[in-house]
């Protein structure tokens, strides 16, 4: 059989449950998939996910460092921005960038420092 592979899902270190969910569910629009904790006082594993993009959040020691950046492809990416600065988010008014290589680019820092790029091949804008 032939090696086939599907979409990555990033693993993200987060430290704080609420300023995860008022991150990505409340300013990022993802939806909250589930949430696992093995005992109510332990760390928890999140999946959040918008469209086909998936990303595990984890308060897990080990899994994933803070600061990590993610190139997020995607399309619409001015909408995607219009709506984000809509919220007036306290936190972040990102701007979008255009890239000599051929892509725009719009970059957003997670509470924990994760930097999470959305970008969109500049002939998707057209």
């Amino acid at each position: 059989m032939t090696p086939a592979f599907e979409h990555a899902i990033p693993v993200l270190r987060i430290f704080d449950l609420p300023k995860a969910r008022e991150f990505y569910e409340g300013f990022l629009g993802f939806a909250w998939d589930w949430e696992h904790r093995f005992e109510p006082d332990l760390p928890a594993f999140v999946q959040v996910s918008r469209g086909d993009l998936v990303l595990f959040l984890s308060e897990h020691h080990g899994d994933g460092t803070p600061g990590a950046k993610l190139i997020l492809r995607m399309t619409g990416i001015a909408a995607f921005r219009g709506a984000l600065i809509a919220q007036a988010y306290r936190h972040a008014r990102p701007a979008i960038e255009d890239r000599p290589w051929g892509w725009r680019d719009m970059e957003v820092a997670d509470p924990f420092g994760n930097r999470l790029v959305f970008s969109e091949r500049m002939e998707a804008c057209d």
